[in-house]
């Protein structure tokens, strides 16, 4: 799966704030995501993240 930094990634099950979108601030063995709905944070096992995922929306690049 290829995921870069800044990339919004829209998992199966949404957040309790109601959102299903996170932004992607680190990655590694695992990835700290920020939800878009509140700005929570977390940090999440690769492996995890990578299963929950239902769409990955690119940043943009090159601007």
């Amino acid at each position: 799966m290829d995921v870069q930094v800044g990339d919004i990634l829209k998992l199966k099950k949404q957040h309790p704030c109601g959102s299903k979108e996170w932004e992607v601030l680190r990655i590694g063995a695992d990835f700290r995501l920020k939800c878009c709905g509140c700005g929570h944070q977390i940090m999440i096992a690769r492996r995890q993240a990578e299963k929950n995922v239902k769409e990955i929306i690119p940043a943009r690049r090159g601007m």
